[in-house]
């Protein structure tokens, strides 16, 4: 009975001495692809994310996270012109992808003040794909051609000022976008985004 109530003071005394914050955060994303095929263009627009993380230990810390998503990415590409005209004529639509992100960060505070605070974070993250939708239904791909989900590396910068956390952030895709089927293959494109957070700090901050 004593080495138990031993024990537990001691996972107490740690667990009072660890550092642990939760961040819950909202934000703004841009997502584009990479290596277009011939004839079309991808472009970055607004979509949004809502989320949390925390932060596990000191200045060396890890920060898991997981992340509601909603991205658009506009598309333009050249089609022949229908009814067997001679020219061709240019197709734009939004791709617009709803996700799930599970994202596991290995940070470092390069400030670490009262104050202020100045951190980087590097990771791998996986994008559980939960919708794909096109706006105007004009591109040749349905959500059948897309993966369910995508690996990437994710890097970011936090700024801490108080009870408030913004973090820019990046995540290049290593996975590919579409399914390795033959009528697809020639298509490499991943996806690469970037967005900024804003939210609170909650928890142990006594560094």
């Amino acid at each position: 009975m004593k080495k138990t109530i031993l024990l537990l003071s001691l996972v107490s005394a740690m667990g009072a001495q660890a550092q642990f914050q939760f961040n819950p955060q909202a934000g703004l994303t841009f997502q584009s692809l990479t290596a277009a095929p011939n004839g079309t263009n991808y472009k970055a627009a607004l979509g949004w994310q809502l989320g949390a993380d925390a932060r596990i230990g000191d200045r060396l810390f890890l920060q898991p996270g997981v992340f509601l998503g909603r991205s658009v990415t506009a598309i333009t590409t050249s089609a022949p012109i229908e009814n067997g005209a001679a020219g061709i004529v240019q197709v734009e639509d939004n791709l617009v992808r709803t996700n799930l992100k599970l994202r596991a960060q290995l940070g470092y505070r390069i400030i670490d003040s009262y104050q202020f605070d100045m951190r980087f974070m590097l990771g791998p993250s996986y994008d559980v794909v939960m919708s794909i939708d096109q706006r105007d239904g004009d591109l040749s791909w349905n959500e059948g051609d897309f993966n369910k989900g995508s690996f990437n590396i994710d890097a970011g910068v936090g700024f801490d000022m108080g009870l408030f956390t913004l973090s820019p952030t990046a995540s290049f895709g290593l996975s590919r976008v579409l399914r390795d089927d033959p009528t697809l293959s020639g298509i490499n494109s991943k996806y690469i985004s970037y967005g900024v957070t804003l939210g609170f700090n909650i928890g142990n901050d006594d560094l």
